[in-house]
């Protein structure tokens, strides 16, 4: 098979090179999985980078990045219904704590790692749900249903949020969303029922003023560390902050005492270590949403497997109106 490899941690035209390799066989349980489309995310680019907290050393001697993907099972090992040969399925967590993703045509791995892909979903959608709608999905709903409540969406027009924004919309929450400029329409058109600057000065004040004047229930939190104060002047008692993000305050000084006194329950999400029943209730969430027209995955450009490095600079670059793809065939 050809696969997207790095063997040294660096910029992505400087690392990143096509190699011809052997797909493992799959084992027990596990499958292989002929992919038609690799998604790139923030977390893949930084790997490449060396940029991750702690991580000093390559892990491992070549690495084939991308933890998302979606394509169809073409071998099973033992173990695995053989009505899953032939399947259409998308990927989660292909290369975490892994060497070989899904930049590549192929990849073998737990049999459960690649789950059905209902058949009105396109594969470019199947490779987003991995990082961005599993993460989406949790955060909007890992506390429980929202229907009724309050839900803040701190960056609203990023690939996660945007996608939190429909989810909570769809899960009949009423939705306040943050983003600035061109952002803000995309948020309005994702389902929020207030799009809000983040950047004004009064946003506390803005975000209670669209609640009418009541505390928020839940928060999805992209920074974390530079919205803290916001998120606790609005939240309400007994409500939950969900962060997946403080990238740029990654050591932040916390509010303890007014967050105690609202007996304010903070999750910090790392979607690849859901454990199996939450993973398994947002799954179902989002092929639910996606069945029922409640959530689409926007897509900003699509590359070619030789233009892998491009498709990291355009995850760096940001300011992305939906997701990166790579195409594996």
């Amino acid at each position: 098979m050809k696969a997207v490899t790095y063997r040294a941690f660096g910029p992505a035209a400087d690392v990143l090179q096509i190699e011809d390799m052997d797909c493992p066989a799959p084992a027990p349980g596990e499958v292989t999985v002929d992919l038609q489309f690799s998604g790139v995310n923030p977390s893949d680019v930084k790997a490449r980078a060396g940029a991750r907290a702690g991580v000093t050393e390559l892990p491992y001697p070549a690495i084939i990045p991308h933890s998302d993907g979606a394509g169809v099972i073409s071998a099973i090992g033992e173990g695995v219904p053989r009505d899953r040969l032939g399947q259409r399925v998308w990927i989660w967590n292909g290369q975490w704590q892994r060497a070989f993703g899904t930049a590549a045509q192929q990849i073998t791995l737990p049999a459960e790692q690649a789950v059905a892909l209902p058949d009105d979903v396109t594969m470019e959608t199947g490779a987003i749900l991995g990082i961005p709608g599993l993460t989406a999905c949790h955060t909007v709903f890992g506390g429980g249903d929202v229907a009724g409540k309050t839900v803040l969406v701190q960056g609203g027009a990023g690939t996660v949020g945007h996608l939190a924004v429909q989810l909570a919309r769809w899960g009949g929450a009423r939705v306040i969303a943050t983003a600035r400029g061109a952002g803000l329409e995309r948020v309005r058109d994702a389902g929020a029922h207030a799009a809000l600057d983040f950047e004004a000065p009064d946003l506390a004040a803005r975000i209670l003023a669209a609640n009418e004047g009541r505390p928020v229930n839940r928060i999805v939190e992209v920074e974390f560390g530079l919205n803290i104060a916001t998120d606790t002047a609005v939240i309400a008692e007994n409500g939950q902050i969900c962060a997946y993000g403080s990238a740029r305050q990654m050591e932040p000084v916390l509010p303890f005492y007014p967050l105690m006194f609202k007996a304010v329950t903070l999750e910090m999400t790392l979607i690849y270590l859901l454990p199996p029943a939450p993973r398994a209730a947002a799954i179902a969430r989002l092929h639910d949403a996606l069945q029922q027209g409640g959530l689409t995955c926007p897509v900003a450009e699509t590359f070619d497997m030789k233009d892998c490095a491009a498709a990291h600079r355009a995850v760096e670059d940001g300011a992305r109106d939906g997701a990166i793809l790579m195409r594996c065939t």
